[in-house]
């Protein structure tokens, strides 16, 4: 295969699949993982994809704000583990704010009916916690975003800025060490933004697809992140980069 034709087969694959990981690409291809890198990197440069830690993701993925449904069972099992742990670090009578992630919706489904005060965008999430009597739900009213069945928007906004939590647990579309945690939409990166700043912890859950993606609207720098929970996948290297930078880095098992 030609490295033309190898670079028109990359772009393709990862078109079609949203993201893709090297070792994929390489016995997908016949080719060494770092003949591999070496290809993402020039993409990267020419704009054809973006590089993600492991792999790559497509323009369109890294900037278009997926469906719910979708980003509800992609990297699933990864997400429950992520949300799993981060249960633990909730106590009763605990004011928190989750927001419109499908890891977050998996965090309502895994709560015990245990009296807390969650203060939430997303419609998934609080019906989900509407079946549990000891648990007191806010949502943030808005504008209702259709494709990611949340609240957002300039009275979403607003009313956060009523509320003080303890722990807000966010997500975002990509996690990078320079450009920080930034979302696809600009609208769900105000509302993160707003949890964030209301918060005395600030606990961000991301499986290992999400490193090294810089999506298109900036949430927070690394320093506004005193929390990051991942997945086993997550590189050992990678992650001692978010240590140093000062966040407790916690992988689910």
């Amino acid at each position: 295969m030609l490295a033309a034709e190898r670079y028109a087969k990359i772009v393709q694959i990862v078109g079609e699949r949203g993201s893709v990981r090297v070792s994929e690409l390489s016995e997908l291809c016949g080719v060494t993982e770092e003949t591999i890198r070496r290809d993402l990197d020039r993409l990267e440069r020419e704009g054809k994809l973006q590089r993600s830690h492991g792999g790559a993701v497509s323009v369109r993925e890294a900037q278009t704000e997926a469906p719910y449904f979708e980003r509800e069972v992609t990297n699933a099992s990864e997400k429950k583990r992520i949300a799993a742990e981060a249960v633990k670090r909730i106590e009763p009578h605990d004011k928190i704010a989750l927001d419109a992630s499908s890891t977050a919706f998996y965090m309502a489904a895994a709560l015990p009916d245990i009296p807390l005060t969650v203060l939430t965008n997303s419609i998934r999430v609080a019906a989900e916690l509407a079946g549990k009597e000891k648990i007191e739900v806010i949502s943030t009213g808005g504008l209702l975003s259709s494709r990611s069945l949340s609240f957002q928007g300039p009275l979403a906004e607003s009313n956060l800025e009523q509320y003080h939590v303890a722990k807000a647990f966010v997500s975002g579309k990509g996690v990078h060490p320079e450009r920080g945690i930034s979302e696809s939409s600009e609208l769900q990166a105000a509302v993160k933004r707003k949890m964030i700043g209301m918060a005395d912890e600030v606990y961000l859950l991301a499986d290992s697809s999400k490193f090294g993606v810089r999506a298109f609207a900036h949430i927070a720098s690394c320093d506004q992140i005193h929390h990051l929970i991942t997945d086993s996948r997550a590189d050992d290297e990678i992650m001692q980069v978010y240590r140093n930078l000062g966040i407790a880095v916690t992988i689910s098992e």
